[in-house]
């Protein structure tokens, strides 16, 4: 099946570590595309090291570069960069996550590669983008969170940001931009026959989930405060709210059809239907509604209901209702070992585009050095 699926044939030089190309290029392989990435030698990918383990590597690497070939390269060895270069000449994708100057230092930079390939597809993720008095920083996502003003937005009763739930500026400002301007600009190059040098900011990507905000700055409103914007905490209608038992309810009725049904079933005083001008009462008295039941409650009442309005689930919960896939169709398989398998990632590229439900194994235990024949051969 891999030859008709959509990347068939296209080739991906991976030089990335840890999360955001990993994941681009995971994406890419999902899709048919033969992707060969390259290591430090011994330790490799630090994302290697991480707990807990699937067999010697982590189950995170496992999980993201199922389905790739993995080599080790010494890119400071100049017959070893010289062989990543004979790659490259031959690929149609570059992905790589070094500090900006720094890929251009080690003569593996854009330049370099487009020298010896005028098509390539180049994608560079960096943390601040290519310039600027950011640009040689180090950071992680919650830096670039903190940094992009995003992460102040939500805080707790005692005015503090919370942890995000997740890595959102690694997938979602950095890994999914990555994949969308790579496909685009894989269009370019069969159209006009030249590539790209693509510039992947995971900071400055941050913007798009940030676009209500930067909508209402633009039209007066000023910057958003904590706490104080529709989704943010201040409107009662968009809410987290504690029952009885120390779990949560999670309200999201927006719309007046919603709310209207919503502050009717759960018994909201009248006087507190109209939640305009009066957004703060009206959340205490939500808050002494939810607090005097338990969750179990409001999930049997709320099944039966169009309010918008949940309990907040367990990750259990959440698996036996079916919203988080664990038992995935696709599989990850450690080589040798054909007893040793676990369920993958839920894959965000749809069945119909990729090999779904085949087995992919994971690119280890052993780091092997790049061969001398291409591996592309």
């Amino acid at each position: 099946m891999t030859a008709t699926l959509p990347l068939a044939g296209i080739k991906v030089l991976d030089l990335s570590t840890l999360l955001p190309g990993p994941l681009a290029t995971l994406m890419l392989a999902e899709a048919g595309a033969d992707v060969v990435k390259l290591e430090r030698p011994g330790r490799g990918d630090e994302m290697r090291t991480y707990e807990p383990k699937f067999g010697e590597a982590s189950a995170n690497y496992a999980i993201l570069n199922r389905g790739k070939r993995a080599y080790a390269v010494d890119f400071k060895d100049p017959t070893q960069r010289d062989r990543v270069l004979e790659l490259a000449a031959d690929a149609d994708i570059v992905v790589e996550q070094f500090r900006p100057g720094v890929a251009d230092r080690l003569g593996l930079g854009y330049d370099a590669v487009r020298e010896r390939n005028p098509r390539i597809v180049y994608c560079s993720i960096s943390g601040y983008g290519p310039t600027g008095p950011y640009a040689s920083r180090a950071g992680h996502d919650l830096n670039y969170l903190a940094e992009s003003g995003l992460l102040g937005v939500v805080t707790d009763t005692n005015g503090s940001p919370n942890l995000p739930v997740s890595v959102l500026a690694d997938i979602a400002a950095g890994t999914y931009p990555a994949v969308m301007n790579v496909l685009l600009a894989l269009r370019t190059a069969e159209r006009t026959g030249e590539g790209v040098h693509l510039q992947i900011s995971m900071t400055h990507n941050l913007q798009v989930l940030a676009y209500g905000y930067i909508a209402t700055h633009q039209a007066g409103g000023g910057w958003p405060r904590p706490n104080s914007e529709l989704l943010t905490g201040r409107s009662p209608r968009y809410h987290i709210y504690p029952a009885a038992d120390g779990r949560h309810v999670a309200c999201a009725a927006l719309e007046q059809k919603f709310w209207d049904r919503l502050v009717k079933i759960v018994g909201l005083d009248e006087k507190f239907h109209d939640d305009t001008g009066q957004e703060q009462a009206v959340i205490a008295a939500l808050t002494e509604v939810f607090a005097s039941r338990p969750s179990g409650y409001w999930r049997e009442l709320f099944a039966a209901e169009d309010v918008c309005t949940v309990v907040v689930n367990t990750w259990d919960e959440a698996v036996e209702a079916g919203l988080v896939d664990i038992e995935a169709s696709a599989r990850v398989s450690h080589p040798g070992r054909p007893d040793m398998s676990m369920p993958t990632l839920a894959s965000p590229v749809d069945p119909a585009l990729r090999n779904a439900g085949e087995p992919h194994t994971a690119p280890y235990p052993v780091l092997e050095p790049l061969p001398a024949a291409s591996p592309w051969a």
